[in-house]
């Protein structure tokens, strides 16, 4: 897949971008897990999620944040964090000036970060969020939500316990406009261990309803990330 370097508010970033076969494609960011916990955009549920938007036809870009990586710069808690994501999907528009719409997938501290960026970005019209940590960031700034999407989740999260994400669930669940949809994952914890596959099927089930069925297209396995995030 082709490698990037684009220009961050810290430096350079360091990114995988694939292009779209077709004029108008929509966009797809995904973003990693926590850079101080072993989070990169190498991470397997990254690397998988960034396949399934590829195999519907997106454009897709993934990338480390600052510090992490080829990425200059430094861990930010989650403001610089913030600024890295909007660039990044300032890049990808700016090489798909026609495209229709975007979407944004997390994996929990992405989670975070993309649903922040949600909200600054009225083009995203739907968001994929994975075990966001609803006990260890504030997730109130999405008041409200502006667009549908899914959020996934373990029932073995110790990280980010089911109960606290269930609470901001059901509180975005009241509102109207939007449609939240949620899949709990039986034995899965916080990084999905043993559980990944059953993660992807959610996610592809969500995908197809929301955008279509595909052919039986086998997305790549990701090796083995060595790092693991913590949050």
């Amino acid at each position: 897949m082709p490698e990037v370097i684009f220009n961050g508010p810290a430096g350079r970033i360091e990114g995988r971008y694939h292009p779209a076969k077709k004029r108008r494609a929509p966009i797809a960011l995904i973003l990693h897990p926590h850079p101080q916990f072993g989070g990169t955009m190498n991470n397997q549920i990254v690397y998988n999620l960034y396949y399934a938007f590829l195999n519907r036809g997106f454009s897709v870009l993934r990338f480390n944040f600052r510090g992490v990586g080829r990425s200059q710069g430094n861990f930010d808690h989650g403001s610089g964090e913030l600024s890295d994501a909007a660039s990044a999907l300032d890049w990808a528009q700016a090489l798909n000036p026609d495209a229709r719409a975007c979407w944004i997938a997390g994996v929990s501290f992405g989670a975070w970060i993309g649903m922040q960026l949600l909200m600054r970005r009225p083009e995203v019209e739907g968001f994929i969020s994975v075990a966001p940590p609803a006990n260890r960031f504030d997730f109130s700034f999405l008041a409200p939500c502006p667009s549908s999407g899914l959020f996934v989740h373990g029932d073995q999260d110790r990280v980010a316990p089911m109960k606290d994400v269930q609470t901001l669930i059901e509180k975005l669940k009241t509102q109207k406009g939007i449609v939240i949809d949620q899949s709990i994952i039986p034995g899965a914890n916080h990084f999905f261990e043993n559980r990944t596959e059953e993660l992807l099927v959610e996610v592809n089930a969500y995908l197809d309803k929301r955008l279509g069925p595909i052919g039986e297209v086998a997305a790549p396995q990701a090796p083995a990330d060595t790092g693991e995030d913590a949050a």
